[in-house]
């Protein structure tokens, strides 16, 4: 059986994203235990040129949702990016899971050879569906749930390698 556009993108962007939250509940834990405003933590970045903790958060989720919605050939909602608390970014990482579930996979899935058009800075990028998944939606994606991860153990957050990973669908023996 083919594997999907749909399978290679939408659980993967919700297990991170619900990973994500994850992480995130562990961050507001630490900050109490603590005792650190946790805006301190949202602030943190790993280098004065890259963003901070909450942005990190928002592109992600802009990414699943965003790339998502271009694969299914479908506008997406438009987010404020106006979180200042750790509720404020969970609760936008909820409703980009619960958004990814409305999606029309079938339309996803028929994206791989149509033409993707997405901004790229100043300037407008094009790839066909399927290149624009593997080469450029994905790796996107997951440098910024990544950096989000960076950010939170560089500030002494208890996670690991598993707190990343979240419910991924492993089989043990």
């Amino acid at each position: 059986m083919p594997f999907s556009m749909s399978q290679a993108s939408l659980p993967s962007f919700e297990i991170s994203l619900n990973a994500l939250s994850a992480i995130l509940d562990k961050a507001a834990a630490y900050a109490a235990a603590k005792k650190i405003d946790p805006s301190v933590l949202l602030h943190t970045r790993l280098s004065p040129n890259m963003f901070d903790l909450a942005r990190q958060v928002q592109v992600a989720a802009d990414n699943a949702k965003n790339g998502s919605a271009r694969l299914a050939g479908v506008e997406p909602p438009r987010d404020e990016d106006n979180e200042t608390t750790i509720d404020q970014l969970k609760a936008r990482l909820a409703r980009t899971v619960a958004y990814l579930k409305t999606l029309d996979r079938k339309a996803i899935d028929s994206s791989a050879e149509r033409e993707i058009t997405f901004p790229m800075g100043p300037t407008t990028g094009h790839m066909n569906g399927a290149d624009y998944l593997i080469h450029f939606l994905l790796p996107n994606f997951h440098f910024h749930v990544t950096a989000a991860y960076a950010i939170l153990r560089h500030c002494g957050v208890e996670i690991a390698k598993r707190d990343y990973f979240g419910a991924i669908p492993i089989k043990t023996t």
